[in-house]
């Protein structure tokens, strides 16, 4: 598991109220709840409100995750079921 210590900073991409994007946060919001719990930081973009944005960091699908920190920056795209691989994407080891 993680360390108490390292605090984790994400940016979702979103397109608008759409089913992926809402499925996308709540299981973001799950994943942090159950693995993250006051070590988590999560800013929401949506892509129809701030495409320049979305653009400019590289995003061209949505719903899209970066993980900012700790480091490395990691992009995940889809609407983050909780799975072996994006705890392993999200460096959280294995989980139950």
């Amino acid at each position: 598991m993680v360390p108490r210590r390292k605090k984790f900073k994400f940016r979702l991409y979103i397109a608008g109220d759409t089913q992926n994007s809402a499925s996308a946060i709540s299981n973001l919001a799950i994943l942090c709840k159950k693995h993250l719990l006051n070590r988590s930081e999560t800013e929401v973009v949506d892509v129809f409100l701030e495409p320049d944005r979305a653009l400019a960091d590289g995003v061209f699908m949505t719903p899209t995750l970066v993980k900012l920190n700790p480091h490395p920056v990691r992009k995940i795209v889809g609407t983050l079921i909780l799975s072996r691989r994006l705890m392993q994407c999200l460096q959280l080891g294995e989980f139950a």
